[in-house]
C-alpha cells in the first residue's frame, strides 16, 4: 500500500486522529503505539509450515512444492548443491503462484475447466497404454492419479483463460504478413530441397524390452524377429492403420517413437549421403510411405543392423518462396500470433499478480537464512 499525506483514507487511523478532540499527550502516545504494533504485526507472517506461500489468503503447500521439484530432477543421478535445490523450489513455488493466480482469475470468470473436460481429456492421455504401463508412467513422473487429473484441470483451465482474454482479441492483419516477410525475405529462400519424414525403425540389436522406447516395449532380438516385425507393421500400414500410432508403439528409437517417428526436417544432400533411403523417398508425394529398407550401422557401410519404412510428411521445393504462397502466409500467421499470444500472457500474468495478495514464505525464509 502507498499512500502520500495528502491522500490518507477517511478510514485510516491517521484520519481518526486528525478528526479527534483528544489529539495530544497519552493519547496521542497509545494510538500510535497501537497503529505501530498493527504494522509489526501485518509484517510478521505466521503461517503453517507446510504451507511455502498464499495466494490472496489461499495456501500453495510444500507437498504440491516437492512434486514440482522432484519433475525439475527427472532421472538425474546426481544430487543438487543446497543452493541449486534451493534455487529449483523456490522456481517451482514462483511457478506455483502464476498457476493460483491464473486459476483464481479463471474462477472469478467461470471458465475451470469442467470434470467432463478432464476425463476426457484423461482418457485421451491413457489410450496408447495399459492400465500397467499408464501406472509405469506415473510413477516415472512422480505423479498420482488425483494429481495427474489436478494438471490436467489446470492446463484446460488455463487455455480457456487464455483464449477467451488474449487470443480471441490478437488480429493479424494482410498487412503484418506482409511487412514481416519482407523484413525476412531471405529466410523463404531455400538453398536446397527439404524432405521432412517420419521413419519406423527396428533393429536386430538385443536390448532390455524396457528400452526400446515405444509403447508396447516391443524389441526384437535378432534379424529374423526383426524382419517378421518390420513386416507385420508394413502391412498395418497398408491396411490403413496410423503412421505416427505404429511407429509410438513399435518403432525401436527411443529418440522419435512416441513422437510419431518424426524425423524433422532434411535437406537433400544430407538425405543423399544414404543413397537407398534417397532413391525410395525421392519417388515419394507428401502423405506416401516407403517400402521396408535396410538400416546399416554406418553411412556406406553393407553391415546391416534392422530394418526402416519412412513416410514422406512434407517436402519443400528450393528457390525463393513468394509471398503469395499459402504455405508461407500460414506460417508466418501462425509465427505472428504465437509471439504475440506469449508476449501477451507474459504481462497478463504480471498485471494479476501485482493485483493479487502475494505472500512468499519459502523466499522470506531463504533470505532470513541467508543474511544471518
Amino acid at each position: 500500500m502507498q499512500h502520500t499525506m495528502n491522500a490518507v483514507p477517511e478510514s485510516s487511523p491517521l484520519t481518526f486522529l486528525r478528526k479527534s478532540k483528544l489529539v495530544g499527550g497519552s493519547f496521542l502516545v497509545a494510538a500510535l503505539a497501537v497503529v505501530f504494533g498493527v504494522f509489526v504485526t501485518g509484517c510478521h507472517h505466521s503461517h503453517d509450515p507446510n504451507v511455502v506461500a498464499s495466494v490472496n489468503n489461499k495456501p500453495i503447500m510444500k507437498d504440491d512444492v516437492d512434486m514440482v521439484y522432484k519433475q525439475m530432477l527427472g532421472d538425474s543421478s546426481q544430487e543438487p548443491s543446497t543452493e541449486q535445490a534451493d534455487i529449483m523450489r523456490l522456481n517451482a513455488v514462483q511457478s506455483l503462484i502464476k498457476q493460483e493466480v491464473l486459476m483464481q482469475r479463471a474462477a472469478k470468470l467461470h471458465l475451470t475447466a469442467t470434470d467432463e473436460e478432464v476425463q476426457a481429456k484423461l482418457e485421451e492421455i491413457k489410450a496408447p497404454y495399459t492400465q500397467e504401463e499408464f501406472q509405469q508412467k506415473l510413477d516415472q513422473q512422480h505423479m498420482t492419479l488425483a494429481k495427474l487429473k489436478d494438471e490436467i484441470r489446470r492446463s484446460k483451465t488455463e487455455e480457456k483463460l487464455f483464449n477467451k482474454e488474449i487470443n480471441s482479441k490478437i488480429n493479424i492483419t494482410d498487412a503484418d504478413i506482409t511487412s514481416y516477410y519482407n523484413a525476412h525475405k531471405v529466410t523463404y529462400n531455400v538453398p536446397e530441397p527439404q524432405y521432412h519424414l517420419a521413419e519406423i525403425v527396428v533393429t536386430s540389436i538385443p536390448a532390455p524390452k524396457q528400452q526400446a522406447g515405444n509403447l508396447q516395449n516391443s524389441k526384437a532380438t535378432n534379424d529374423a524377429e526383426a524382419k517378421r516385425k518390420i513386416d507385420m507393421i508394413r502391412n498395418r500400414i497398408g491396411s490403413g492403420e496410423d503412421f505416427g500410432m505404429l511407429a509410438a508403439n513399435f518403432s525401436e528409437l527411443p529418440s522419435n517413437a512416441q513422437s510419431g517417428g518424426d524425423m524433422g526436417v532434411i535437406s537433400e544432400s544430407q538425405l543423399k549421403t544414404h543413397p537407398d533411403v534417397y532413391a525410395a523417398i525421392s519417388k515419394l508425394k507428401p502423405g506416401q510411405v516407403t517400402g521396408v529398407l535396410p538400416v546399416y550401422d554406418t553411412p556406406g557401410s553393407k553391415r546391416a543392423v534392422g530394418y526402416a519404412i519412412y513416410k514422406l510428411l512434407d517436402k519443400e521445393s528450393a528457390g525463393q518462396h513468394d509471398l503469395n504462397d499459402p504455405r508461407v502466409q500460414q506460417a508466418i500467421r501462425k509465427q505472428l500470433r504465437d509471439a504475440r499470444s506469449q508476449l501477451l500472457q507474459n504481462a497478463y500474468i504480471e498485471m494479476l499478480q501485482d493485483q493479487a495478495r502475494v505472500v512468499n514464505y519459502y523466499a522470506e525464509n531463504i533470505f532470513k537464512n541467508g543474511v544471518q
